[in-house]
């Protein structure tokens, strides 16, 4: 009882962070129009406190609340997104939920003329202009600094397997590239981003941010891009790896496993047990083999020291998490994992349309009504 008390006891909370394509309803290419649905957003309104731009003028952010169950967390994220899309179609819009638009170049899009991404431009040039992606972002509420160390150390392993589930993205400037994840192989380009490595304790990682910003490597914490963070702000253990998931079901599939692997290790923590430890660098091979082949690849389970296939890995997670998924309420929801491992991913399904019709605008039409199915 203590352990259950423990978790629920104002913790594992949610905030889920979504990142959107601007997409032109004739020509279904990324469109620059993010300052336009800014101004339609009204006074008190969620849109008005929940979506920000990003870097590019086609790219538009949502962030839910602190949401205290998976079920409000729904709630925010359906509301969002059907009050986007309407407010984008007043405008000849769309909005398209994935990793990497099919065709679009990023040298055609507008930069958002903020103080943040002018500097950010200036000092990472065309790594920064370059990096048009789309990603899903998952913040689960952690109280203790040293606890909340200890869970993003330990989750570090799993990353790889989060990912397959969500790659949306096998296509970059009207190329297959061959890969599930072409998102994440653009963004490994900016500094401090992939596997995070260890560290000893919360102060030794805030050493580090101290060391990074007196040497003048960056100005505060938040241009740490790891694939899991300690966030310097909050009070939570940030995700990062994710593809933007295409369907509203994908996401809060993705936001359930990720809250009961944080709460299944929370559990072994308040037992005096832990995952075992493995170097970045071992972390970072399956990431590949994440990034290339998604559901249909296999990744190495480092205690066996062996291949194993991914499907079968990521039933064994669903497994190890359902404990914490029984606490949460959200064994439903992780059903939908079981489901995308049979279906295949929002990428396979988008090489799927594209083998079918032959056509990237055939793929963005469908993406587009997969990005709205729930809403």
């Amino acid at each position: 009882m203590a352990d259950i008390t423990g978790l629920l006891d104002g913790q594992f909370t949610l905030g889920i962070e979504e990142e959107f394509q601007i997409v032109h309803h004739e020509t279904r290419e990324l469109h620059s129009y993010v300052s336009q649905l800014l101004e339609e957003t009204t006074e008190g309104s969620i849109l008005r406190e929940r979506v920000r731009p990003e870097m590019h003028q086609s790219v538009i952010e949502t962030g839910t609340g602190i949401c205290r169950d998976i079920k409000q967390a729904r709630a925010e994220i359906t509301e969002l997104r059907g009050g986007l899309a309407a407010l984008a179609k007043k405008g000849g819009m769309r909005i398209v939920a994935a990793g990497t638009h099919p065709f679009s170049d990023w040298k055609t899009q507008e930069i958002t003329q903020g103080d943040r991404y002018i500097g950010i431009v200036e000092d990472l040039q065309d790594i920064a202009r370059g990096n048009l992606i789309f990603g899903l972002h998952v913040h689960v509420g952690i109280k203790e600094k040293e606890v909340a160390m200890a869970l993003a150390n330990q989750c570090r392993y799993f990353l790889p397997h989060i990912l397959a589930l969500s790659t949306s993205s096998p296509f970059w400037i009207g190329r297959v590239t061959g890969l599930k994840s072409t998102r994440s192989e653009i963004f490994k380009r900016f500094p401090r981003t992939g596997i995070p490595g260890r560290f000893e304790s919360w102060r030794s990682f805030e050493s580090f941010v101290e060391l990074l910003i007196k040497t003048g490597c960056i100005d505060n914490a938040k241009k740490i891009w790891w694939d899991v963070r300690c966030h310097p702000f909050f009070d939570t253990v940030e995700v990062r790896i994710c593809d933007m998931t295409t369907r509203v079901d994908d996401t809060l599939a993705i936001a359930s496993l990720i809250q009961a692997l944080m709460g299944k290790l929370y559990l072994l923590y308040r037992r005096n047990q832990a995952w075992r430890d493995y170097s970045h660098m071992l972390i970072e091979e399956n990431k590949w083999r994440a990034v290339r082949y998604g559901l249909d690849g296999q990744l190495i389970d480092f205690g066996k020291r062996e291949q194993v296939p991914t499907r079968v890995l990521v039933e064994e997670l669903l497994d190890f998490v359902s404990e914490a998924a029984d606490i949460f309420h959200t064994q439903d929801e992780l059903d939908r994992i079981r489901a995308l491992c049979q279906e295949g991913t929002s990428a396979d399904r988008q090489l799927r349309v594209m083998k079918e019709t032959g056509s990237l605008k055939a793929v963005v039409d469908d993406l587009a009504e997969q990005t709205l199915l729930g809403c």
